[in-house]
C-alpha cells in the first residue's frame, strides 16, 4: 500500500448551484490542494479542471435512484483514501450542509480519526431563484422562507410541505419532481389554487429552463414544457416580481454589452 507523510483529512466543500463563477475561492484553493476528489452528480465538472493535482478524481453521484456508491460505501472511501494518500476533498453540489449529507461524512472521519473542515457553498435553495429575478423575501409580499425536501429518507412526501402550506411564506422544495401532484394536492386543499409556483430546471446552467404557473396550472406546464429533475420548486407570491427584476437583469445586461 502507497504511504503518505501527508496527516489525513477531510474537507467537505459546497460548490455551489452549478455555474462554475457560482463557487468560492476558498473551495478552489481545497480543491487545489486535494490529493483525493469524490464528488457528486449535480457538480458542474468543469470545476475539475482545478483538481490538476490530484491522484484521483471519483464520481460517487447518483441519478434517478442510481448510485455510484451508496453512502455507506462513500463513508468508507473517504476514510480509506485520506488515510492512504492524505487530503480528501468532498465536492457536493450547493451547500454541503443543505441537504447534502455533508455532516454526516464529517461525523464519520472524525470517528476515524481524520483531521476535517467544511467549506460553505452557495445553496440552491437560495441561488437559483435570484439567478431568475425571484426574491425569496420581500417587504410586503413574503416575510420568510422555508426550504424543504421533496422526498424524505423513506421516499415519502415530506410532512412539512403540508405545514408549510398553511403559511403565507415562501416555499423551496428541492428533490420534489417526483412527489409534484402530492404537493400540488397537499396546497390545494388549503384553497391555494391560485398560489403562482415557478418550477426551475438545471439552475444556473447554461440551459437552464423555467416554467411558470399556479397550482392548479404546474402540472400542465411541466408537462408542456418537459420539465424534470434536477430541478427547484418555488411557491408562493414572490414568483409574480419575477418580471420586474427580470427586466432590470436584461437592462444591466445590455447596459455591460454596449462597454
Amino acid at each position: 500500500m502507497q504511504t503518505t507523510n501527508n496527516i489525513p483529512k477531510l474537507t467537505v466543500v459546497g460548490a455551489g448551484p452549478g455555474d462554475p463563477d457560482l463557487i468560492s475561492l476558498k473551495a478552489i484553493k481545497a480543491i487545489e490542494s486535494a490529493d483525493i476528489i469524490l464528488y457528486d452528480a449535480l457538480i458542474n465538472v468543469d470545476l475539475l479542471k482545478y483538481a490538476s493535482a490530484a491522484k484521483e478524481v471519483i464520481f460517487v453521484g447518483k441519478r434517478k435512484g442510481c448510485y455510484a456508491y451508496q453512502q455507506e460505501q462513500i463513508n468508507e472511501l473517504i476514510v480509506q483514501r485520506a488515510k492512504r494518500f492524505g487530503h480528501v476533498v468532498r465536492l457536493k453540489g450547493g451547500d454541503p450542509f443543505v441537504f447534502g449529507r455533508g455532516a454526516e461524512e464529517i461525523d464519520y472521519a472524525k470517528a476515524n480519526n481524520l483531521k476535517v473542515n467544511v467549506i460553505p457553498g452557495m445553496s440552491s435553495a437560495l441561488a437559483v431563484p435570484t439567478n431568475q429575478g425571484i426574491p425569496l423575501t420581500k417587504r410586503g409580499v413574503s416575510e420568510s422562507f422555508w426550504v424543504i425536501t421533496g422526498t424524505t429518507k423513506k421516499h415519502e412526501v415530506s410532512s412539512d410541505i403540508a405545514l408549510a402550506a398553511k403559511s403565507s411564506a415562501t416555499v423551496v422544495i428541492l428533490m420534489g419532481m417526483s412527489k409534484l401532484a402530492e404537493i400540488v394536492t397537499l396546497f390545494s386543499q388549503e384553497n391555494k389554487q391560485d398560489l403562482p409556483v415557478a418550477i426551475i430546471q438545471n439552475g444556473t446552467y447554461a440551459n437552464e429552463n423555467i416554467g411558470v404557473g399556479t397550482i392548479s396550472t404546474i402540472r400542465g406546464i411541466v408537462k408542456a414544457k418537459q420539465l424534470s429533475a434536477p430541478a427547484i420548486i418555488v411557491i408562493g407570491e414572490v414568483v409574480k416580481e419575477r418580471t420586474s427584476l427580470n427586466r432590470i437583469k436584461t437592462e444591466l445586461h445590455e447596459l455591460k454589452s454596449a462597454f
